[in-house]
């Protein structure tokens, strides 16, 4: 008998699946849910995940499985062609879905098909007890370790496979796999994809005849219209993508809901910028017309970090799709579901197979391919300064031009003129949002001497109120991503031995024992050279810095080896004004901290906080390339 093979169906395949099902539920004599010739969203809005069954490389069935409210995984439809149906194609394609999805199942025969079911069931081993109506339950050996067996049961309803791939289009099956874990309780909810050498040459190749292709020749406009589609479908599953972002990462609800309305900003942002990019015509001599094309770049690399997956997937990936880029994303391994979740609605919005793919795996082995492959155009990379070093290095055997941002130790200035009552949510909310694990976080807080002790004490105030909490709970700070970034942390806590400890938020007394949480602390009597004070903690964990008087302000706060963010508290205009052109910092802000993080101010830093710039217009920029064109007609 052929081998039968369970394979996702991708978009190109909609079309299909949906002639299938109407067929099938015509020859069921059941009412079809959806018109034939309608948008193909049914399995999607009644949450069930479509598969081909196919054999001798031929499809020869569907079925379409989902997760009902009881938390069983249900095989809502299956059916083998009736032409293959004599082949005894049937029992060896359930074992097949089956197996994919180990847990509790059930399932109901319809009419004639209860015979064939249990001779199934029976066959492959598993005991199943009726439930009365034609149901029937039972357990396929393997429960918890499938991802849609344990995420599922504490998000809800999944529609991605996360243990899965993303390349050209298609969801494959990787050999390999690794563990996923909530922050919140340290506890394992799953496997994600280790994708690798042989996936990220697959997912460039696909990139690369993407481009040549339908993704090609589409235009500005039409790449504006799926940017907008997929926007909408982010804001449309805001709730959805907030819930797996809370336990992925392990931020406070509140905050990862604020992620994916941003990441549904930056697609409808760069929807309508998408063919607002001009070139340029240029003056010249007597019988030429010289004019400037802007390009893109080819196939781009996208490797993002673990702290803000859905915000730097939006500002990157959105903005080189904006400029006609075909993207291989990478993810960081601790926080891969939403780069998926988000594939999945790129997919279902129409964007062309293989303009975007989504590889999640390690950094020593998929991030490293990708940034050494030499089909890879640009590298865009958002980490630590020690592998952006690599990631440059490795781009530069290639002679590929790379987008870094590194991270900081950014300052906030208050001086003596400062409205404290407004700056106040400001100096604390930028040094503890996500548990501190922000680029631009705040971690440096300088002071004029005659304001100093006022700060402190109202900003010691703040700190003992604030509550550290699992994600679902919604407090002000969640957890660290892991244990190792905990240990981290806590490391750089232990060098405050001889400062002061203002003070210390609290760890609510219900968060689980194995979850990864520091409580935030506030630090002062410390030198601007005290390494606390210079490098990046990446924790909840700030320093308080007096000084004298301006030009000593702006020597603490260029004293590092960043320059990612400042911000300067005065309500003196000269000085607001001297300051922003003295700061040595990507971004500045005046009486504000991050401006709301809005998409459309470019963002990026300098010295070991990176170059290159992402968000707003300039990202587009960054994105493609120049081409001069000079014609000469006599």
């Amino acid at each position: 008998m052929a081998e039968v093979r369970l394979l996702p169906a991708a978009a190109a395949q909609q079309p299909l699946i949906r002639r299938m099902v109407a067929d099938y539920l015509d020859e069921m004599g059941l009412e079809a849910p959806i018109a034939r010739g309608s948008v193909p969203l049914y399995w999607r809005e009644a949450g069930r995940w479509p598969f081909l069954i196919r054999a001798d490389e031929a499809t020869v069935g569907f079925a379409l499985v989902r997760r009902d409210a009881e938390g069983f995984v249900e095989l809502a439809e299956f059916s083998v062609l009736p032409a293959h149906r004599n082949r005894g194609l049937g029992a060896a394609a359930a074992r097949a879905v089956f197996a994919r999805f180990p847990g509790r199942w059930r399932l109901k025969a319809v009419p004639g098909a209860a015979r064939f079911w249990d001779r199934t069931l029976r066959a492959a081993g598993f005991a199943a007890r009726d439930l009365g109506g034609g149901w029937r339950a039972f357990t396929v050996p393997g429960g918890g370790e499938e991802i849609m067996d344990t995420v599922a049961d504490r998000l809800g309803e999944l529609w991605f496979d996360p243990a899965q791939v993303f390349i050209g289009g298609v969801w494959r099956d990787v050999d390999a796999h690794l563990p996923l874990e909530d922050p919140s309780t340290g506890a394992g909810i799953g496997r994600i994809a280790r994708g690798g050498a042989a996936e990220i040459d697959a997912a460039v190749r696909a990139a690369r005849v993407a481009l040549d292709g339908a993704w090609g020749r589409t235009t500005a406009a039409e790449r504006g219209r799926i940017l907008a589609r997929i926007g909408q479908m982010v804001l449309a599953r805001a709730d959805d993508l907030a819930a797996l972002e809370a336990s992925d990462v392990g931020k406070p609800l509140k905050q990862a809901k604020a992620d994916a309305l941003a990441l549904a900003r930056y697609m409808e942002f760069y929807a309508g910028a998408a063919d607002k990019v001009m070139g340029e015509t240029i003056p010249y001599l007597e019988g030429y017309t010289v004019y400037t094309l802007r390009e893109p770049h080819g196939v781009t690399g996208h490797i993002v970090p673990w702290n803000y997956p859905m915000q730097i997937i939006g500002r990157s990936v959105g903005a080189a799709l904006a400029m006609g880029n075909a993207c291989v994303l990478k993810p960081a391994e601790e926080a891969c579901l939403t780069a998926l979740a988000f594939a999945r609605l790129a997919e279902a919005a129409g964007l062309p197979p293989g303009a975007l793919n989504v590889v999640p795996g390690l950094g020593e082995e998929a991030g490293a391919a990708l940034t050494a492959h030499p089909g890879v155009n640009h590298i865009s990379f958002t980490g630590s300064v020690g592998v952006g070093r690599l990631v440059q290095v490795a781009a530069a055997e290639n002679i590929v031009p790379v987008t870094l941002e590194l991270g900081g130790k950014s300052p906030q200035v208050v001086f003596a003129d400062a409205d404290l009552d407004k700056a106040l949510p400001f100096l604390v909310n930028a040094g503890i949002q996500n548990a501190g694990q922000t680029c631009s976080a705040s971690s440096r807080i300088l002071v004029e001497r005659p304001l100093y002790d006022r700060v402190v004490a109202r900003m010691a105030q703040r700190y003992a109120a604030l509550k550290v909490g699992p994600a679902r709970a919604d407090l002000d700070v969640g957890p660290l991503i892991s244990a190792r970034q905990k240990e981290i942390v806590e490391g750089f806590l232990a060098m405050a031995s001889g400062a002061e400890v203002v003070a210390r938020g609290q760890i609510a007394g219900d968060a689980p024992a194995g979850g990864h949480y520091v409580a935030p602390t506030l630090m002062a009597g410390l030198s601007p050279d005290h390494r606390l004070a210079q490098d990046e903690i990446f924790g909840p964990a700030q320093v308080i810095l007096p000084f004298e008087d301006e030009e000593e302000a702006v020597a603490i706060a260029n004293g590092t080896d960043y320059g990612l963010v400042a911000s300067i508290w005065s309500e003196n205009g000269g000085r607001q004004m001297r300051l922003a052109k003295r700061l040595r910092a990507g971004q500045v802000f005046v009486n504000n901290y991050g401006a709301g993080g809005g998409v459309e101010l470019p963002f990026g830093g300098t010295g070991k906080s990176g170059h290159g710039r992402e968000k707003g217009f300039e990202a587009l920029y960054g994105f493609s390339t120049l081409k001069t064109v000079a014609a000469h007609h006599g």
